[in-house]
């Protein structure tokens, strides 16, 4: 049998998918001078191919059947898989209608499929609902899928194989600078784990499946398949929380170094799963990236998420940490929480100023179907295009800020942030005492001006 996997090019932005919100992937658009400059480091350093298609591909091929992979291009075959998103469903619905045109049968994966399947519905001949590798397996071996299909999760996730990467990336390369701890053109993507034991009720990752983890013992082997294919690979673990057991993690750094393993990685979590000894530990293994979520300055509004608060003290002490280390630490936040107004979200964008990370991510809440807070909220969700619902653009009523007012706090966000001499300092590892103190002055300079603009155009700044 002749397959073919789709991930498809995004239209209009920088278009995520695969794991980008949990699977409902993500759309960015610049919407000002800060944003585009953005906009072309998400896609200079952020396009990842995809970990689900890999799997696919493997899978595929171990059952004897021929595999092909397209970005775009209408490939003839007996069958198309599609890799489902929110934020370009359009887009993929036409090429699978121009697909089945030519005879080819169509189906879609992803959490996108599988929770709004009835977007997906009338443009296939079936519909994967759930994680896809169990409905792949009996697609190999000679079932004709039809309809909407129920798809067991892999409860051993040690019995799948590993990514083909070879067979989904098209002579894919990835470029290592000396000056970037990413590499240009992006990494490879990693599970250890699926699923997430935390209880954000706005969080797509945990709707899908419960949690389960890899023997380390597997994911070791993979790294090392990586290392023997690609000269020093940047691996990007996908695990909502990479650090959730930290006797694991301190295994899988060992096994790193024990097998002389020469890569990079960068990996997601929470800061109160993180200390020092454990960074040390993972620097000399290869860690260069550390992402994790602050969300909000307010423990309060955190708490009525579903979100257990970290600690300020903790935050900055480990900021502070990775800083002298030498590992980029990537902050995420979101705007318009159901109690916030335009007070709270000026102290968030303050805190994320100060707190001093690398980078940061600002993103508007949005309600995601499936999970707890769509249920609390779609009452109020206004918005009727799937596609808008991209973690940037306002989707419902808020109880406080008008869409305007968030979609300019949204802006006044990646401003205030990035548009500091100290941010510049920090991207620089700058760290006489001296000199960060003349960049301070300059900084009040700096955000004086913002204010200045900000009382122009909604006659208030952005402050605290």
């Amino acid at each position: 049998m002749r397959i073919v996997l789709a991930d498809l090019d995004g239209t209009d932005g920088f278009v995520s998918k695969d794991t980008v919100a949990g699977g409902f992937g993500s759309r960015f658009i610049p919407f000002s001078r800060v944003t585009r400059v953005i906009y072309y480091m998400k896609r200079r350093y952020h396009e990842m191919p995809s970990m689900q298609m890999a799997y696919l591909a493997a899978i595929a091929s171990t059952a004897g059947h021929e595999v092909l992979w397209t970005r775009d291009e209408f490939i003839d075959g007996d069958v198309a898989i599609v890799l489902s998103s929110l934020v370009d469903f359009r887009h993929e619905i036409a090429w699978a209608d121009a697909m089945r045109t030519r005879g080819v049968r169509v189906g879609f994966i992803g959490l996108a499929a599988s929770k709004i399947p009835d977007i997906f519905a009338e443009h296939a001949d079936f519909v994967i609902m759930g994680e896809p590798e169990s409905a792949m397996r009996r697609l190999v071996q000679g079932e004709k899928l039809s309809g909407l299909c129920e798809s067991e999760p892999i409860e051993n996730l040690n019995t799948l194989p590993f990514p083909r990467w070879d067979l989904v990336l098209d002579g894919y390369r990835q470029r290592s600078l000396s000056f970037s701890a990413r590499a240009v053109g992006g990494g490879f993507p990693l599970q250890t784990s699926r699923g997430c034991r935390e209880f954000c009720t706005y969080c797509p990752h945990r709707i899908l499946a419960g949690y389960r983890s890899r023997s380390i013992q597997s994911v070791i082997n993979e790294l090392e398949q990586l290392c023997d294919r690609f000269r020093r690979p940047q691996v990007k673990f996908r695990d909502p929380v990479f650090t959730e057991d930290r006797d694991r993690c301190l295994a899988i750094c060992d096994e790193i170094q024990a097998r002389g393993l020469d890569l990079r990685f960068e990996c997601e979590t929470r800061l109160d799963r993180v200390d020092t000894d454990l960074l040390d530990k993972m620097y000399k293994a290869g860690l260069r990236v550390l992402s994790f979520g602050v969300e909000s300055v307010s423990a309060e509004s955190l708490s009525r998420v579903g979100r257990r608060p970290v600690p300020e003290a903790h935050q900055r002490s480990l900021v502070e940490y990775c800083r002298r280390r030498g590992i980029l630490t990537a902050a995420f936040y979101i705007l318009g929480l159901l109690d916030d107004d335009w007070t709270s979200i000026s102290a968030t964008i303050d805190f994320a100023c100060d707190l001093g990370s690398t980078l940061a991510q600002f993103k508007l809440l949005t309600p995601y179907p499936g999970t707890p807070f769509w249920k609390q909220v779609e009452p109020l969700v206004y918005e009727k295009d799937w596609q808008k619902f991209d973690g940037f653009t306002p989707t419902f009523k808020h109880p406080n800020l008008t869409a305007t007012e968030l979609k300019f706090l949204l802006g006044a966000a990646y401003t205030h942030f990035y548009m500091r001499p100290s941010y510049l300092a920090n991207y620089l590892k700058i760290h006489n005492t001296h000199v960060r103190q003349v960049i301070g002055k300059m900084d009040d300079k700096v955000i004086a001006l913002h204010a200045h603009y900000e009382i122009q155009h909604m006659s208030r700044p952005v402050t605290c």
